[in-house]
């Protein structure tokens, strides 16, 4: 029996099995599962957080604590009841425990017999759940939002990365991609289906007051995680020396994997450092920004990535400011500056400089595209591919041998 004391059902549910835990800064897993719940109000989704890690945490400085286990997301929008969330415990670190994701695997299985699910679509999100394939037998598609093999990692994690990615890409009866390069990449192995990040774009458009932790004066604004594998730091202390006088780097979103020296040099240049902001208030954020900032690291990682803070600058049509990366780089024109790393801190100062400091909310520049018929793509839209895709797997079995 469930939690809720019904019997478990058999049908279209979906176990995701995420990179990212459910929580206020919304990412792709979020946007669209949430879509699918609206599109479909019979649905039921158990949503697999990253496992809590208490040893990492511990060697990281950081209180070490279990994970949440099972409970229930959040109800609104008549969702009660049917999304549930799972954060698993990882005891050991696999180089001790080799039956870590044997335990995760168990974990996540023991979870959607209590939230009631027992014939779902597996929807692999994380490739360190690979191995939930052979042990659940449930038909599954494998999400590609980064390529992990190009990320700068050890040997050991290297070698199991590719080992888990080959798995799903023999096994899962469909593969999803987020960006065009995963689409050349992963479908040189097997036919693939893209589905990139989307935005609300009416959410974005409608004016909202300034927040009141920006600071006075022009802003130059980075909406995303600050994290090494993306976020290029020394070219962000570079910019804030460059545009001292000019305007404030803001940087809004979570802080991850960054050493001590690295946020306090950013903090002793300048930089605001405002951390993660719920969703609700990221528009509001965007549309009081100056000039928008995406100052990335140009790697075969990045390149393979669908920026979704691409759909979100676009909505809001204030003018922005990236290095080539993929997305932004195919986006120059009107409104949109491409600059190469040593050219990118004058650009982003001469935006500064000729801006009013208004941060005109819910005004977007012009030239920057009108809405959803200027081809910017929703998360509605998207979410509907991505059902056509879980529907598609729900009629096939699995292809693990």
């Amino acid at each position: 029996m469930s939690p809720a004391g019904r019997p478990a059902r058999a049908g279209r549910d979906l176990v995701v099995v995420s990179l990212e835990a459910w929580d206020e800064v919304w990412r792709r897993n979020q946007y669209l599962v949430s879509g699918l719940l609206d599109r479909d109000p019979a649905l039921r989704v158990l949503f697999v957080e990253p496992p809590a890690d208490p040893a990492f945490a511990a060697r990281r400085g950081r209180p070490p604590r279990p994970g949440r286990g099972l409970r229930r997301g959040p109800g609104d929008d008549g969702r009660a009841g049917r999304l549930w969330l799972h954060e698993p415990t990882k005891l050991w670190p696999r180089r001790l425990d080799r039956r870590a994701d044997d335990r995760l695997a168990g974990s996540v299985r023991r979870a959607a017999t209590r939230a009631g699910i027992a014939d779902p679509v597996l929807w692999v999100n994380d490739p360190a759940a690979a191995g939930l394939l052979a042990a659940t037998g449930w038909p599954a598609l494998y999400d590609v939002t980064d390529d992990w093999l190009l990320a700068p990692r050890g040997p050991a994690e290297h070698a199991r990365l590719t080992a888990a990615e080959a798995v799903l890409l023999d096994a899962c009866a469909e593969v999803v991609v987020c960006s065009p390069t995963l689409a050349r990449s992963k479908g040189a192995a097997r036919p693939v289906t893209l589905v990139t990040n989307g935005v609300d774009v009416a959410r974005y458009r409608r004016p909202r007051p300034r927040p009141d932790d920006l600071p006075a004066g022009p802003v130059a604004l980075y909406l995303g995680t600050v994290h090494p594998d993306r976020f290029d730091v020394g070219l962000a202390l570079r910019t804030a020396r460059a545009t001292a006088g000019a305007g404030t780097l803001v940087l809004a979103g979570p802080v991850v994997d960054l050493d001590r020296s690295a946020t306090a040099a950013l903090e002793q240049a300048g930089v605001r450092l405002l951390g993660a902001r719920h969703r609700d208030d990221v528009p509001a954020y965007l549309q009081h920004a100056d000039v928008l900032v995406v100052p990335h690291v140009v790697s075969p990682f990045t390149e393979s990535l669908d920026p979704i803070k691409l759909y979100e600058y676009r909505a809001v049509g204030r003018p922005v400011v990236s290095t080539p990366v993929a997305g932004f780089r195919d986006a120059a024109g009107p409104g949109v500056v491409v600059a190469a790393a040593d050219a990118f801190p004058a650009a982003v100062r001469d935006a500064l400089t000729r801006s009013d400091g208004s941060g005109r909310a819910g005004s977007p520049d012009a030239g920057a595209d009108a809405g959803p018929a200027a081809g910017i793509p929703t998360w509605a839209g998207q979410a509907a591919l991505m059902g056509d895709v879980v529907d598609r797997v729900a009629r096939r079995p699995a292809r693990l041998r």
